[in-house]
Parts: structure tokens; sequence; C-alpha cells
């Protein structure tokens, strides 16, 4: 059965800086554990602890640039382009660039803190 999201969920998010995270599909939202779709917006200067998931990530950057890290390289995905982060890889994600950025991710399954495995 088809349900219509009016609205997405607010989501606290982790860094240095105040991020505005906006899930439309997930365990807040919708119930959803397999698939959460959620829409970011990180200011300039924004950076969080890296992190060893247990999901795959996708990630689309529609305004901006994002940084990505993982062990064995430095990705910088601009406007327009993609990435895909595998479960168990460390990774962390900032935006440093001036006007931050604004991206889609998707996690498999469901984002969920005690999945996410912060860096202490």
């Amino acid at each position: 059965m088809a349900r219509l999201i009016e609205s997405p969920a607010r989501i606290r998010a982790c860094g240095n800086k105040p991020k505005v995270i906006r899930e439309y599909a997930g365990r807040v939202r919708s119930g959803t554990d397999e698939v959460s779709v959620a829409l970011m917006n990180s200011p300039e200067g924004w950076r969080e602890p890296g992190q060893t998931p247990e999901f795959d990530e996708y990630t689309v950057v529609l305004s901006g640039q994002l940084t990505v890290e993982t062990r064995s390289a430095t990705y910088q995905v601009q406007q327009g382009q993609g990435i895909i982060v595998e479960r168990g890889e460390w990774v962390r994600y900032s935006t440093p660039r001036p006007g931050g950025a604004r991206y889609l991710a998707v996690c498999l399954p469901a984002f969920n803190v005690q999945r996410v495995h912060r860096d202490k």
C-alpha cells in the first residue's frame, strides 16, 4: 500500500556544527528498518566523527561539496556526483568548503545510532 510522506522528521545530527537532517523514510519518520532516505543540509565547516557503520550509504550531492574520507582515500564529491560507502568501511563526512552542502543520503538497512559505531 502506498503511503504519502507529507513532511519529513527532523533528526538531531552529530558533529561540530548544527546540521539539518530531514528524514523522509526510516526508523523515525516511517518506522522503516529496511532503508532510510534523508535530505541533509550541512553548513560550511561542519564535520562529524569517523564511523564504521553496519549499513551501506548511498549519497548524491545536490549542491555544494561533500568531503568523504575513508582509510584509503579522500573524495571531494561535487554537485551532481554520488558516492557509495559500503558497510564495515571506516568513513568521515564533512563540508569544509564555503556554502556547505545539500545532499541526499540513503542507508540500507536504515540508519540507526546503534549501527553507526562512531569513533570516541
